[in-house]
């Protein structure tokens, strides 16, 4: 499921916050049309990885946008399509990184540490209204210095998606406790031609329930998940599957992620992002569904949180004019002219509420588990915690090995590896 949510979810991340205009920057513009300010022309560099043809659109209407409000600068916008983070390290140690471009939060804690962004604090005005933004989010993107190297774009949670036809039939209620669901899975698994729920066995969708019990993931930078309350946790997706045989991976029936296996009824729940609202609704329109926000665990609310954001190339020769994008880019009105349609969530409280995803039939669970999300990140290391916990609970969740043995496993040799770097 990997590489489907880079491609899904990622890219379903590239809607948001695209289009951002500020209010008090309507008087310079208008001034400059009408000949009283006379700017030098400035071109500034956008970087990001592609999207679809739609996103790509809407991208460069954004942008001509930008450059009506503002048109002594101009923006020139790179898709970077493979290897995006090694692309921009390279370009950016060679001193020909772009002025702003997209970070994953996943990737920020190590971009933050090189000393390659440039701290935006000082560049903030109070029409901005940082405190609008979603602070999970917002946090994500400070530094250890407390300083902001980033403005989310957008982002998406996790909700319960359940098939209402299946739940009708079984005379089931959407469950709001991991208990419910356990039950739930088995009464809607019909053999191996429908399981009860879909997992995604990978720690991007489980680090919230891993940590459910008290346990850490990470620690001090290092892998710390063998914790026996991290074992505890993860248990039951792994029981589901084995005992409850009420649960199984996308790949088991064929489907490339969760959503598809949801949209070909193969799986009466999954647990996904934003992202497959759209793709459920545009390529399986019979598939009927609802959503809801993730069961809770011991009566605790969780949630996973994958946010982007724009940030400023430290050594950037642009600064004034690379700032005024990343302002337009997230401020509240372009954001709510942006996330209109759905195909992302607004970062701003405000503009989400403004434009009533918070009551939204299938948004608003999504939006409701934003203050309280667990954002994908920690720390410098995460990437290599994340390959080995993958590796090994995998194999556990098909019944090659103990649980406790696999985490155990996947700790050392995590922690070797992050020792040698």
């Amino acid at each position: 499921m990997n590489k489907t949510w880079l491609t899904v979810g990622i890219s379903t991340m590239l809607f948001g916050s695209v289009l951002a205009g500020c209010g008090n920057d309507e008087k310079t513009a208008n001034n400059e049309n009408k000949g009283e300010t006379k700017e030098e022309q400035v071109e500034v560099t956008l970087a990001g990885w592609g999207g679809n043809p739609m996103e790509q659109k809407l991208l460069k209407q954004t942008l001509d946008e930008f450059e009506k409000t503002y048109p002594n600068i101009k923006v020139k916008h790179e898709v970077i399509s493979d290897q995006y983070m090694d692309v921009i390290k390279t370009r950016l140690i060679g001193g020909e990184g772009p002025d702003v471009f997209y970070l994953d939060a996943f990737e920020a804690p190590a971009m933050i540490e090189t000393g390659v962004l440039e701290p935006l604090d000082d560049y903030v005005t109070d029409d901005f209204d940082i405190d609008d933004f979603e602070k999970p989010l917002l946090d994500a993107f400070k530094g250890p210095d407390g300083k902001i190297y980033g403005f989310p774009k957008d982002y998406s949670t996790l909700a319960l998606f359940y098939n209402k036809k299946m739940f009708a039939e079984a005379g089931l209620d959407v469950p709001k406790t991991w208990d419910e669901l356990r039950e739930a899975a088995k009464k809607l698994t019909k053999g191996t031609e429908v399981y009860g729920f879909g997992a995604a066995p990978e720690l991007a969708r489980l680090y919230y329930i891993a940590e459910s019990k008290g346990g850490k993931v990470v620690t001090d930078n290092k892998a710390s998940f063998a914790d026996p309350k991290v074992v505890e946790a993860l248990q039951p997706i792994v029981d589901m599957r084995l005992k409850d045989k009420s649960a199984a991976q996308p790949s088991e029936v064929g489907a490339g992620w969760g959503g598809e296996m949801f949209g070909q009824q193969k799986a009466a729940m999954v647990i996904e992002g934003n992202w497959a609202i759209p793709f459920l609704q545009e390529t399986f329109p019979n598939t009927e569904f609802g959503t809801a926000e993730v069961p809770t665990i011991d009566g605790k609310k969780g949630t996973m949180a994958y946010t982007v954001a724009y940030v400023m190339n430290k050594d950037s020769q642009k600064k004034e004019a690379a700032w005024k994008l990343i302002s337009f880019l997230t401020g509240k009105e372009g954001m709510k002219i942006w996330t209109s349609k759905g195909f992302a969530l607004p970062t701003r409280k405000s503009v989400a509420a403004e434009l009533g995803y918070d009551k939204d039939e299938l948004r608003a669970a999504l939006v409701a588990g934003a203050p309280y999300a667990t954002v994908w990140q920690n720390g410098t290391n995460l990437p290599i915690i994340m390959n080995n916990f993958n590796n090994q609970f995998v194999s556990a969740f098909l019944g090659e090995q103990p649980l406790d043995e696999a985490l155990k496993k996947a700790q050392d040799i995590a922690n070797k590896e992050i020792e040698a770097k």
